[in-house]
């Protein structure tokens, strides 16, 4: 057996998805669907804890489910595999045409498990902790600095679970918590100072992140006219930019799964708070708006980090102040607006050795400690 070819992760990519949606189908047999509150209070049950470790991979747009992971999974497969063929149905090309998704999965799954392994007793209290962060952080963002390779995979994946996850647990539990601040704030610090802190270590210990695979040629950039078909396109795309896909296929697997999920049992995705709906209106509606805004930045850089409020600014205002029209069209305009060129200015100051990634999840939180409030005091909401 060819044991090189049964560990390269494009392999490995399926057979753990194959290997999940057994698990759950298995559990979920002649099982209710639980909500949200019936979730947390029975994680000492093995296929309740599965299902938290699986929604984590789909938490960072606040929808902590299992279907929308898989159907996020599910769809990232189909946009690799399409994209291997060269099909034009492919979409925006998965992790920006790097070819390197099976590499970015394989990273981020391994540092989500390890992450659980490591501080997994801290949901015993059944309070949420930010268990998903290493998922959509430092190892796929080294995977996309330094290359594919197990060498950056692994390295990339223990970095993500000694730094990133307890850095945002420590914000989390000891700042945000205490003074009543969007737990959003805390995750994406902990990604940001604990980050800086790895890019630091690679540079002064190249050999933690010298990749072992050849160098891989980005797919060339399809031509397009920056219309209408593209804006559509592109809001769906920005949906699934958080865990560095950015692609039209794995977002819609991700909105197919929370639907389902919502249909099922309202009270379960999106912390059994009722405010889907909500959520993803305002994501969608910010996305659209910076897409539009930012159209002239999209076409001279060839990217521009319109996905920011998606996964920030909205769903905290929107689980924090409600619902309303009000909310949602605030907090859209407002984090659409101002994330995205905060962001670009605080990655361009970066340097070199570090991932642009850094200069986002600053924005997120500065933008949430500073927008989220405007959006309260407009629509009466108060802190």
């Amino acid at each position: 057996m060819n044991t090189t070819r049964l560990l390269h992760p494009q392999r490995l990519s399926l057979y753990v998805l194959a290997g999940l949606v057994t698990l759950l189908v298995t559990g979920l047999i002649n099982d209710q669907w639980l909500d949200y509150g019936q979730l947390t209070a029975s994680l000492d049950e093995p296929i309740n804890r599965l299902r938290w470790i699986v929604g984590d991979i789909s938490e960072v747009t606040f929808y902590k489910h299992e279907l929308p992971a898989l159907g996020l999974l599910t769809g990232a497969c189909i946009a690799h595999w399409a994209g291997l063929r060269g099909y034009r149905w492919q979409g925006f090309a998965i992790c920006y045409g790097s070819g390197l998704w099976p590499w970015v999965f394989a990273s981020s799954l391994l540092g989500l498990l390890l992450s659980h392994l490591l501080w997994g007793w801290t949901l015993t209290a059944g309070i949420w902790q930010p268990t998903f962060v290493a998922f959509v952080s430092l190892p796929a963002a080294m995977v996309l600095l330094y290359g594919g390779g197990w060498q950056v995979a692994i390295n990339g994946a223990v970095l993500g679970a000694v730094l990133v996850t307890p850095a945002s647990l420590l914000i989390v539990n000891y700042v945000c918590y205490p003074l009543e601040l969007p737990a959003v704030v805390g995750n994406v610090s902990g990604m940001a100072v604990a980050s800086i802190l790895a890019f630091v270590l690679c540079k002064q210990f190249p050999a933690l992140v010298r990749s072992d695979q050849p160098p891989v040629t980005p797919a060339p950039a399809c031509q397009t006219d920056y219309g209408i078909l593209w804006v559509v396109r592109r809001v769906l795309a920005d949906f699934t930019e958080a865990p560095f896909f950015g692609n039209e296929w794995a977002s819609l697997g991700l909105l197919l799964g929370v639907g389902a999920a919502y249909l099922l049992a309202p009270g379960a995705p999106a912390y059994g708070s009722m405010l889907l709906i909500p959520i993803v209106t305002g994501q969608a509606l910010a996305s659209l708006i910076g897409v539009l805004f930012w159209r002239g930045e999209w076409r001279a850089r060839g990217w521009y980090p319109t996905y920011i409020p998606i996964v920030s600014i909205v769903p905290a205002a929107v689980l924090l102040y409600g619902g309303s029209w009000q909310v949602v069209v605030a907090s859209a305009v407002l984090g659409a607006l101002t994330t995205p060129p905060l962001a670009v200015a605080i990655t361009q100051r970066l340097p070199a050795h570090m991932h642009g990634y850094v200069g986002n999840v600053a924005s997120m939180a500065i933008g949430v400690l500073t927008i989220v409030p405007i959006v309260g005091l407009l629509t009466g909401g108060a802190l």
